[in-house]
């Protein structure tokens, strides 16, 4: 089953932090004698040397020279800008509001093909009606302290929920059946959310399935997913988004979702527990 995200991207800074290590011991320096050259202070270059600190590109670029390897800086400052990527805080990438967020996957979700999506906790967003997203939104940014854009932000995830109706592409979603039953906004509102969701399966690209509570765990509840083809996967940790784009890694998640799925009711059972969830509202 897959390793921690968070794991997977320190395990990359490490393997940035190796080439600079082993680039240093190739110019037959000491972190004190590079940290001088640099003008830095020597505890900068072993924080750097033991993944604590991450590079910037400039950083890079004076360490690279300073070894005699200016050649190597580009390729390095790269894969470190990879290892970046993979673990982003959603205070850093919501620092001016949640709708930039949104709207910076568009390009991915319009190119993916085969969307496959695990849901534990909330409804995708791709999925979520707008009273639903707002209610949601309206809480995250009360938790994160982050500016308060959920009106604008709410608009631009509704706008990218096109790819469901538009181009060619296939969905297939799992969700826990507790995501039926939390309450995110009123009765109303969750009404509304559930009656989409039944809506949505007769479309004839969308597979929604539903896990039950008393299915026998094959596998156990994970952190929420979405694998956009076979190339990344987007994992959502309550502080940080992990993008994982290993392909031994994005394998194993879909082998978890393949475990996942094989729990799932479909069909007219999935359809039966959205409908009690609904008549649970009152």
């Amino acid at each position: 089953m897959p390793s921690s995200p968070s794991s997977s991207a320190q395990d990359a800074r490490e393997a940035v932090a190796a080439r600079l290590r082993d680039l240093l011991l190739d110019a037959g320096l000491t972190g004190r004698e590079l940290a001088i050259r640099c003008g830095w202070h020597p505890s900068k270059s072993s924080r750097i040397m033991n993944g604590k600190t991450p590079p910037s590109d400039a950083d890079i670029r004076v360490w690279c020279d300073v070894c005699g390897a200016s050649g190597q800086a580009e390729d390095l400052i790269a894969a470190s800008r990879a290892a970046d990527s993979m673990y982003v805080q959603w205070k850093k990438l919501q620092r001016h509001g949640m709708r930039r967020a949104q709207e910076e996957v568009v390009p991915l979700w319009e190119r993916t093909r085969h969307f496959r999506v695990y849901a534990s906790n909330v409804v995708p967003g791709m999925l979520q009606t707008p009273g639903y997203a707002t209610a949601l939104m309206k809480s995250i940014t009360r938790f994160q302290g982050t500016p308060d854009d959920v009106a604008e932000a709410v608009e631009a995830r509704v706008a990218r929920s096109h790819v469901i109706n538009e181009g060619n592409h296939r969905f297939a979603l799992l969700m826990e059946e507790t995501v039926l039953r939390y309450r995110i906004g009123d009765a109303d509102v969750m009404a509304g959310q559930l009656g989409y969701l039944l809506a949505v399966m007769a479309l004839p690209r969308v597979s929604l399935s539903i896990i039950p509570f008393t299915a026998p765990r094959l596998i156990w509840p994970l952190e929420a997913f979405y694998m956009f083809d076979d190339q990344q996967v987007a994992v959502e940790l309550l502080t940080a988004g992990v993008n994982v784009k290993a392909p031994s890694e994005v394998a194993e998640y879909g082998r978890a979702f393949q475990g996942l799925a094989e729990m799932a009711v479909h069909g007219a059972q999935a359809r039966a527990l959205i409908t009690s969830a609904i008549d649970s509202l009152g």
